[in-house]
């Protein structure tokens, strides 16, 4: 409790943070189906949102180094706000897609900054507790952001306003914190090739996982539009998923260090396909079928990152650690840039059901690779223990890279 007290003010602002970015995704597919937004400019929106999260992660340990840590999480924050207001004075979707870099922008910069005061502030004896704490609330935060959807009316001026306000709100306790601010942390460098050399699989690993995660956060509430759900239960639907993921993270982290994770991997990835095949033929069973079907999909698809990145570190010495982390999550980055435009120009052409289609197709190609990989090279000799993973910031890497060294020392 004294560990959790004395992070109070990060994980306060986390919470907030997560509230309004967690609910502008389905809002704007809500409120660009309300306004006449196409299919594919809604789409659109999504993919701007993690090219805007992209610059954030390459830009943000830049600008802490240049004003400090408080200063460039207000200014992170004050662009995330600015975006929000500015949705409703100017309707338009390719003013929306600026505005939606702004967010991504936004939440990159503030995980970073966050994730760089935690990591000057944790010790190896807190350190697990610490980032399990943070993960909670990280996960807790996107679950209330997913259903406050029933409660926010599409394309409407308040509902805007309320995410601006608990954006602008994230900023209070962090800033106001009497903790010491700590020294700039000195920015990963950015070397993608890293994650390809280390694990081919696990690259191709994250770009699915992009694949799964972003287009269904993104796309999703069209989906459940057109399969008749109300904005209230797209937000169960969307709850649905988030809330599968997390309760997958336990169980699959036991299989992922008892067994081989490639095996773990492919088995994952075949699930996923029985469970995008499940979601498309849910509709006939009401909406308790169609919940249960997102809580499935979100079960066989959102361990897959983390399976993925503790394969690639199995490969990895600890002072490779954290650039092969912002190389997972640059190849994470890519697909998620791709994922939401691709399957909503899929959804225009041939329906709904292409979603969950092109979902599958990516991890039948994982599925192949993954069993071609495992005749490449035997398993990795020493493994590190498996991680919940979180897609924040490049630096998520410092947190949990000692975690992994002296987990694996313990064997």
């Amino acid at each position: 409790m004294r560990l959790i007290i004395s992070f109070a003010a990060l994980f306060l602002s986390v919470l907030l943070l997560q509230l309004s970015s967690g609910g502008v995704g389905p809002l704007d597919a809500l409120s660009g189906l309300e306004l006449g937004f196409t299919t594919t400019q809604i789409g659109l929106l999504g993919s701007a949102h993690f090219f805007g999260f992209f610059i954030g992660c390459w830009w943000a340990p830049r600008l802490m180094g240049s004003v400090g840590h408080s200063r460039a999480f207000a200014a992170f924050t004050a662009t995330g706000a600015i975006g929000l207001l500015a949705h409703m004075l100017v309707v338009d979707p390719y003013a929306w897609t600026l505005m939606r870099v702004m967010s991504g922008l936004c939440v990159a910069g503030c995980y970073t900054v966050i994730e760089a005061w935690m990591q000057d502030k944790v010790t190896n004896e807190t350190r697990g507790r610490t980032t399990g704490a943070y993960r909670v609330v990280d996960m807790s935060g996107s679950l209330v952001a997913q259903l406050m959807i029933g409660v926010l009316a599409p394309a409407s001026y308040v509902s805007y306003n309320i995410l601006a306000i608990l954006c602008c709100a994230a900023i209070l306790p962090l800033t106001l914190t009497t903790t010491r601010q700590p020294e700039t942390p000195e920015a990963p460098r950015l070397r993608p090739w890293l994650a390809v050399e280390r694990s081919p699989l696990a690259a191709a690993g994250v770009i699915v996982a992009a694949l799964s995660s972003a287009s269904f956060r993104m796309v999703g509430p069209i989906y459940g539009q057109e399969v008749g759900l109300n904005p209230g239960q797209i937000g169960w639907f969307l709850a649905s998923f988030v809330l599968g993921g997390a309760l997958a993270q336990f169980p699959v982290g036991l299989l992922a260090d008892k067994y081989d994770r490639r095996w773990v991997l492919i088995w994952l990835s075949v699930a996923a396909i029985a469970s995008s095949a499940l979601t498309m033929g849910a509709q006939g069973f009401g909406t308790v079928g169609v919940m249960g079907a997102a809580f499935v999909f979100g079960l066989t698809t959102f361990p897959i990152y983390s399976i993925a990145s503790s394969h690639a570190h199995d490969f990895a010495d600890s002072s490779e650690r954290v650039e092969l982390s912002a190389a997972l999550m640059f190849f994470y980055a890519l697909g998620a840039i791709a994922a939401p435009f691709a399957a909503s120009s899929l959804i225009t052409a041939y329906g709904p059901d292409a979603l969950f289609t092109m979902i599958a197709m990516g991890h039948v190609i994982l599925v192949i690779f993954g069993i071609a990989r495992m005749r490449a090279r035997p398993s990795a000799t020493t493994r590190t223990p498996y991680l919940y993973a979180p897609r924040t910031s490049f630096l998520i890497g410092r947190l949990m890279g000692r975690s992994r060294d002296s987990s694996t020392s313990k064997r």
